[in-house]
């Protein structure tokens, strides 16, 4: 028997389908160790050693497939062909070392690029171990992220309260979009004029030609910059004659866009489809796992997360059959149609994304994909497609037109292009991020050297400049990959974790920098200017493709951050928040205080008109408030045309007639329908809290309807017939069935979500099984039994972590932590808390079989032999060797091991500010 690791389950299935019986097919559930959300899981005194921790989730599937292995001869890791799905393989085959279950299996690596028969026995055929290279890129980037966000958001928090946190990357992405809001805001706009003549040929057809120069000077854009200029030239263009001084047709070709890349995808969805970056992702993943067409779970699109362009020969041949049959052979270029690109990384070194089977053409799946997915699948098939037809064949005109009026000479310039040969264009042509007009798609009449022309028009039109557009999802992550700013496959996820986090948020399909967002990057920008230069994160991210090429060492690339950004967060610890809020005043001054109309001083305190106004900072966020508090209590949000604090009417309700009004309560705005008085004695007005991603400023009456009209009904289960509900509560977005509650996810409305949608994440939900929040009470980790208190488990608490057995807490000494107590020394303190009366001591339970007693005396005994161990954890940690089988010891240090073993028992619940922060993301 041979045992296959994949990540997903829905994959697990449909290879063992292909494999057969001689093969088990387990699924990983994704990531099964991470490093645990707290100080010290990576420690830079140690070269950088790292503590993983197993997920209680993955904890029983990790002991599954150890139990698989006993009677099988070989593990077959194939996890994603990426850096990621790398990592997985390598963190599964350390925990099955450390369980001791590999003996003399055979240990192989295998990738596939898409989830189709035929790929997968190729790929079975082509074993290859565990890339050592591409782990340790992965562990200097996990590292890299745990330590910024560990000790930059603590400093956040500390000295910019109502801060969330900072990323590595994050808060370069954030500063992208802060800096376009500051371009915006200082931009002053410039007039200038066009002049436009509508003009005619002997034949009677019209065109237009724009002024280009006079007198011998050419004119350029913003050239003509006042009304009384533009009057001069149009009685100058009036009392002209016109005559055509050349015409010069030049052939063009336009060659077809390469097939798509992650952040090509990314961009195109958005543009097209008006997808987040997110939400496509999500549904390429269901693509590229499979869908059931005709009883078979078949891949339908190849992996997602790629930077090659290049597509497989076998692909290329049938999508040049495929142009032929639906398009014509003139449609076939002679040659099929290569593409290249500078991968920066091996393992992103794959095909680009393309449908597996290019004769499975949209229209045969509409009927077995939903709305997005087939149109995703269609945006890639005609993107594939396009790739290989023929060039379009151009022809661009422009005609220089001579204007005499006296002794002046004006010049005109007309310009256009015909399309001779449509080529790709029949099928694809790709989306705009600005809404510009394009002058060279206009078709001109034909128009002959030397003939005269007549005036029929003449339009003289004033402009202003604009200031850059914000940017769109589409555009940032066009321009973070000029940039070389992360890797593609982490753009949809940074993008996310700004909007959730308040720091920016999407307005008719446009980014705006918010306050809170605005302020850390100036934070960053006044206190740790260079971790959000550009250059400086591009050279690390080329410095982490090194690590994946072999060229240089992981924990070197980690000294050498380490050494200046620690000392950058030292320098700030003794800096008072004052100080902070004083600096970043001066640096937001332009934002925060609009000049008056009157002239006066915009510091000047509106309401006791003698204070100063200023930065504080609050437990929700930085605000403007007055010098004089406490006497004048005068306060505002932190833009200048920011809204203020009262109620707000938007409008009647068409259906009762009530009044829909934004309330400012006790524990934020909120939406209410009438008042106490419209309704019976002891019932509540109707009411609707606000979106986290939103502000009381942009509710609206029908928005402000659709919120109160929640929770809404979805439809019933197609099983049970209960209704399906979809609302919003404390936690975001959800659909219910029953005692079942799922969050929406990013892409997921829930003013529309459909019934087969909401089945699916119900079902989702399910399979996963109960979710733990990441606060409330710590459920605790066993540690074993007490002699009389039943069993003994260690929790952190409010004020410090603690043991408890059988209703008596004992706190844990300071010498000693929840990883390090061990179960005499437990029972030794809650002992001791009994005698003193604490507590109140509960009857034994009369189970806890002999086995399960012996387990943790193990652990004792193991946590006894814990000195010896530290020696080991100080080693430095070494790459995995070439055949893949990286000693255990070496790379995850003792220290680790036993935080493992605890951990896969039942993971301690973090608090959530803490678990933030060391996810964020880079």
């Amino acid at each position: 028997m041979n045992i296959v690791i994949v990540e997903s389950p829905a994959k697990a299935k449909t290879i063992n389908k292909y494999l057969g019986s001689s093969y088990e097919v387990l699924a990983s559930f994704g990531h099964v160790r991470d490093l645990p959300a707290k100080n010290g899981s990576v420690d830079p005194d140690a070269n950088f050693q790292m503590i993983w921790e197993i997920d209680p989730k993955a904890a029983g599937r990790l002991n599954d497939i150890a139990k698989a292995l006993k009677g099988a001869d070989k593990l077959i890791l194939a996890t994603d062909p990426d850096r990621e799905g790398e990592a997985i393989s390598w963190h599964v085959l350390e925990v099955l070392k450390e369980k001791r279950a590999i003996k003399d299996h055979t240990i192989e690596r295998v990738v596939f690029n898409a989830i189709t028969k035929q790929a997968v026995t190729e790929a079975m055929k082509n074993p290859r171990q565990i890339d050592g290279a591409l782990v340790d890129a992965y562990m200097a980037r996990r590292a890299l992220d745990y330590l910024v966000g560990f000790t930059l958001s603590p400093v956040l928090w500390r000295k910019l309260p109502g801060a969330r946190s900072a990323g590595r990357v994050q808060s370069v992405a954030l500063r992208l979009v802060c800096d376009r809001e500051l371009e915006i805001e200082k931009f002053v706009p410039r007039e200038y004029w066009s002049l436009v003549a509508t003009l005619t040929t002997p034949r009677g057809e019209s065109f237009e030609a724009r002024l280009t120069g006079a007198d011998g000077k050419k004119i350029q854009r913003l050239d003509i910059g006042t009304g009384a200029e533009a009057e001069d030239f149009k009685k100058a263009i009036e009392a002209a004659l016109f005559n055509v001084a050349s015409v010069e047709a030049k052939p063009a070709r336009r060659n077809p866009y390469a097939p798509f890349t992650t952040s090509t995808l990314q961009q195109e969805a958005s543009r097209k489809l008006g997808f987040a970056p997110a939400h496509t992702m999500r549904i390429a993943q269901r693509l590229y796992e499979g869908i059931d067409i005709g009883g078979e779970t078949t891949g339908l699109i190849t992996y997602m997360r790629t930077d090659g362009v290049q597509i497989d020969s076998s692909a290329i041949t049938q999508a040049r059959q495929v142009i032929g049959e639906d398009y014509g052979k003139q449609y076939v270029p002679d040659a099929p149609r290569q593409y290249t690109a500078k991968a920066k990384n091996a393992q992103e070194a794959h095909e680009a994304i393309r449908p597996t089977d290019l004769s499975r053409r949209p229209s045969a799946l509409r009927a077995r994909l939903d709305n997005d997915q087939i149109r995703l699948y269609e945006l890639i098939w005609i993107r594939t497609i396009a790739s290989q037809m023929e060039s379009a064949e151009l022809e661009r005109t422009t005609v220089e037109i001579a204007a005499k009026a006296g002794s002046r000479v004006l010049e005109l310039r007309a310009t256009g292009q015909v399309v001779k040969f449509d080529g790709f264009l029949a099928v694809y042509q790709e989306g705009r991020d600005d809404d510009g007009d394009d002058e060279d798609s206009r078709r001109l009449p034909i128009i002959n050297q030397g003939e005269d022309l007549k005036r029929k028009d003449l339009a003289v039109t004033q402009h202003f400049t604009e200031p850059p557009p914000r940017f769109s999802e589409a555009s940032l992550v066009k321009r973070m990959e000029e940039l070389g700013i992360g890797r593609p496959s982490t753009y949809a996820s940074i993008l996310q974790v700004l909007k959730d986090r308040g720091y920016v948020k999407l307005e008719k399909k446009r980014l705006h920098a918010e306050d809170k967002g605005r302020v850390v990057v100036a934070f960053l920008e006044n206190f740790f200017a260079r971790y959000v230069e550009y250059d400086f994160t591009a050279a690390l991210e080329e410095n982490l493709d090194r690590i994946s090429n072999n060229e240089i060492s992981w924990q070197q690339v980690l000294r050498d951050f380490w050494t200046d950004f620690i000392g950058a967060v030292n320098d700030i610890k003794d800096l008072r928040v004052a100080q902070v809020l004083d600096a970043l005043d001066d640096m937001l001054g332009s934002h925060i205080y609009a000049p008056r109309d009157d002239g006066g001083d915009p510091r000047q305190c509106p309401s006791c008109g003698t204070g100063k106004l200023n930065l504080k900072a609050g437990k929700f966020g930085a605000f403007v408030g007055c010098s004089n508090y406490p006497e004048c209590r005068y306060t505002r949000p932190l833009a200048a045309d920011g809204g203020g604090d009262g109620d707000r009417i938007l409008g009647k309700d068409p259906v009762s007639g009530l009044e829909v009004a934004v309330k400012a309560g006790r524990f934020g705005p909120y939406i209410q329908l009438g008042d106490a008085k419209d309704y019976a004695e002891g019932e509540k007005p109707k009411r609707a809290g606000i979106p986290k991603n939103s502000s009381p400023g942009d509710m609206e009456l029908e928005l402000a309807l659709k919120l109160l009209s929640l929770p809404r009904e979805v439809g019933k289960h197609p099983e049970t017939g209960e209704p399906i509900k979809a609302g919003i509560g404390r936690f975001g977005p959800y659909v219910q069935h029953e005692k079942t509650y799922a969050s929406l996810e990013a892409g997921d409305e829930v003013f529309d979500i459909g019934l087969n949608r909401a089945v699916t994440l119900i079902a989702e939900k399910i399979l996963k099984g109960p979710s733990k929040r990441r606060f409330g009470a710590d459920p605790g980790k066993p540690l074993g039994e007490h002699p009389s208190l039943g069993t003994v488990a260690v929790k952190g608490g409010r004020y410090g972590a603690y043991v408890t057995a059988g209703g008596v807490n004992a706190t844990i000494p300071s010498d000693k932590t929840q990883e390090s107590i061990t179960l005499p020394e437990a029972i030794a303190l809650i002992d001791e808390r009994a005698a003193k009366g604490g507590g109140k001591p509960k009857k034994a339970a009369k189970k806890a079989p002999a086995k399960k007693v012996a387990k943790p005396d193990t652990d004792a005994a193991a946590e006894k032999k814990k000195p010896a161990k530290k020696a080991a954890a100080k080693k430095s940690v070494t790459k995995p060797k070439a055949d893949g089988a990286a000693a255990s010891a070496a790379r995850a240090p003792a220290k680790a091991k036993s935080s493992t073993k605890t951990a896969a028992a039942k993971k301690p619940a973090k608090p959530a500010a803490k678990k933030s922060a060391g996810k964020a993301n880079g």
